[in-house]
């Protein structure tokens, strides 16, 4: 329905001029820089190809959703995730495409963790008789999965789930069964509702000589969890969705428990560990840490997405604020215009630094991709040394990639004003479901216990006099800055001036305070939980390491920038690692990493590369080409028509709008000519 408003205009600019200008302004090829980004693995042509597609189908509208109910958000999740599918058979999508139109859709499908932990669990952890039986089903979703570890009374602690498998001889079967209440398997994505299979993480329990069940730790087995025509759950397995979180509204989150519920001997996965089925002897993996490799999977997967999360949040920041104008120059004329709300350096420090970081995750999450795979085909073939590394390198980047992500998108949000309050920000929804990343898949302060004690175990070796060829990078990084922290030979690095030298004082440091809680632990023997802060400092500087130095190499050996590109990048990466520094300073003059002098000059350096950076904002957002579909931003939408957009949503799009009440408090209805108090309470 038209009114006069149809008629108005913003004041004075236009966002769309706005906007413009800015591009304008910059001679930064964002062509070029996307194809650099996202263009190798075809990543552009894959979204450009299926966001035709889904932007066509209404289902997939996201202009009413949040105004849902959370069970209509679970029913409308569903139904969409049956119609990507029925669109992936129809267009003959890759498993990449299809991953793709989720991504586009951004509605956390019901169908994740059938697409993601599940198969992945399969692949990795099944034996080559159970891989063909199970793959051919869940790949054309003739059942559909879940993955179930994580209990009521333990997360990232998984050898003290309390799940038990006990085997029993005489039937061939393992007896799964829930001892207490803290045993029920919880936060388990895609099994509360849709599943009807789940990998289940269990104690495995043996018996010995004398009959006495002993535990040999978690083990992964693959359940049948509901009938395949009812769909109702088995008799002995109580199961439903937990309830009302945060975000991930379209998701069913499980909570499940077993009442001596019999599996055949073959639901044990048995790739790497195995029970003689006839007199349920165990065989051990080789490699005890190879049944985590779900978990590491997911964790190379959160960190590469990382980016995608952090730079939606930092496009909707960067035009907003371009757009928006607040007062004028305190120092100019008393009529002068208003300024931009990105001229405001308090407004750059919040903003740009995270807009740098979006850099340094892309590129950390390309070598985390590398290192995964490269590690899973040696693992195929036997070879489980580089297993190691890889678990600490994606634990403590697990936790480092997602806080910044998390924290990232909250100070964007701050940074809009008020209207980054409302719902035309677009990041809403972004914000609520990302806050679940650093707590799943581990804690963001519990495992980072793990790559610490990875650093530990290669500092001892490194001082041990460990001869032969490095086996991985922090060998090589150890050996070349010990002798600078021991005295040996002196550090100094100009971090003011050397792309180089800011490289080098992030491992010095890393590999300083690397030095000291070896001290702590197995020199002077003190406590590991007395020293669980340290693990988590050293932790997050060895990640900080890692992605300053995969940012600077990949800028380094990079082939595919023409100078404009690369020179506005390195000004990205030194923001990024300068602002980095110089919020943990302290660390880095006490381990001998940076002078006083050069970090009392640091704030200047940063202000200055802003400065320099600030002109190529928007068109540095711009290179990621995030639709205005997956954005669903009124603030960050790439024409800057803003305000029109965001009285839209308001006037036109709201449903709260097309109802007439009634506000006398005498009376019973609540809506004119419909629901009263009784009708609302039946509902309840």
């Amino acid at each position: 329905m038209s009114d006069f408003t149809d008629s108005l205009r913003p004041k004075q600019h236009s966002g769309l001029e706005a906007l413009a200008h800015e591009r304008q302004q910059s001679n930064l090829p964002i062509d070029e820089l996307s194809t650099h980004l996202l263009g190798a693995d075809g990543f552009l042509a894959r979204q450009t190809k299926v966001l035709k597609v889904v932007q066509s189908e209404p289902l997939f509208s996201k202009s009413y959703q949040q105004n849902l109910s959370r069970p209509d958000r679970y029913k409308l999740g569903l139904a969409r995730g049956k119609l990507l599918r029925r669109l992936a058979d129809k267009h003959g999508w890759t498993p990449e495409e299809h991953e793709t139109a989720e991504y586009l859709v951004d509605d956390v499908s019901p169908y994740m963790l059938h697409m993601g932990m599940f198969v992945t669990t399969i692949r990795e952890q099944a034996s080559d008789t159970q891989r063909a039986h199970w793959l051919p089903l869940i790949e054309s979703w003739k059942i559909i999965g879940a993955y179930a570890q994580t209990e009521l009374g333990h997360g990232s602690n998984v050898r003290g789930l309390e799940l038990e498998a006990r085997y029993d001889t005489k039937t061939r079967e393992f007896v799964l069964h829930s001892p207490t209440l803290t045993a029920s398997k919880w936060w388990n994505g895609t099994l509360g509702r849709t599943a009807n299979h789940a990998i289940v993480v269990a104690q495995l329990l043996l018996p010995d000589a004398k009959g006495k069940y002993v535990s040999y730790g978690p083990h992964p087995f693959i359940v049948q969890v509901r009938d395949m025509k009812t769909h109702l759950p088995f008799e002995g397995i109580v199961i439903g969705d937990i309830g009302p979180k945060y975000g991930y509204a379209s998701m069913d989150n499980a909570y499940m428990l077993f009442n001596n519920f019999r599996i055949p001997h073959s639901a044990m996965l048995s790739r790497y560990s195995s029970v003689n089925p006839d007199t349920g002897k165990y065989t051990k993996p080789e490699e005890s840490a190879v049944v985590y490799g779900t978990l590491t999977f997911m964790r190379s997967k959160i960190i590469q997405h990382a980016r995608l999360v952090l730079a939606r949040a930092v496009t909707v920041a960067v035009r907003y604020t371009t757009v928006r104008r607040q007062f004028a120059d305190r120092d100019g004329p008393s009529n002068g215009p208003e300024l931009p709300v990105l001229d405001y350096p308090t407004v750059q420090i919040r903003i740009l630094p995270l807009l740098a970081t979006a850099f340094a995750l892309h590129y950390t999450g390309l070598a985390m991709q590398e290192i995964y795979n490269s590690t899973r085909k040696e693992i195929e073939a036997g070879n489980f040394g580089s297993l190691a590394y890889m678990h600490s390198m994606s634990s403590g980047l697990k936790s480092l990639c997602t806080t910044l992500a998390a924290d990232g998108i909250e100070t964007c949000r701050r940074a809009l004003g008020g209207h980054g309050f409302g719902g035309g920000s677009g990041l809403i929804q972004l914000n609520n479901d990302y806050l679940s990343k650093p707590t799943v898949e581990g804690d963001n302060w519990m495992i980072t216990q793990q790559t610490a004690a990875y650093l530990v175990k290669k500092m001892t070796s490194t001082l041990g006099g460990a001869k032969g060829t490095a086996v991985d990078e922090i060998d090589v990084q150890f050996r070349t800055y010990l002798p600078q922290i021991r005295g040996v030979s002196e550090a100094s690095y100009n971090i003011l001036e050397s792309d180089e030298a800011l490289v080098k004082s992030f491992q010095h440091r890393a590999t300083a305070l690397a030095y000291r809680v070896y001290q702590a632990r197995v020199v002077n023997k003190k406590p590991w939980t007395s020293l669980m802060i340290e693990f988590h400092k050293l932790s997050k500087a060895q990640s900080q390491s890692i992605l300053v130095t995969k940012f600077h190499n990949a800028l380094a050996s990079s082939t595919d920038l023409s100078p404009a590109t690369r020179n506005i990048l390195w000004d990205v990466f030194r923001l990024f690692a300068s602002y980095t520094l110089d919020a943990d300073r302290y660390e880095f003059f006490t381990c001998g990493a940076a002078s006083q002098a050069q970090l009392d000059a640091l704030p200047a350096r940063v202000n200055e590369i802003m400065t320099k950076i600030r002109p190529h904002a928007v068109s540095l957002v711009d290179a990621w080409k995030i639709p205005d579909y997956l954005l669903d931003s009124a603030l960050g939408r790439y024409d800057g028509r803003v305000y029109e957009d965001l009285f839209n949503r308001a006037h036109r799009l709201n449903p709260l709008n097309k109802l007439t009440v009634n506000p006398n408090y005498w009376e019973d209805e609540i809506i004119k000519d419909g629901e009263d108090i009784k009708a609302i309470r039946a509902k309840l």
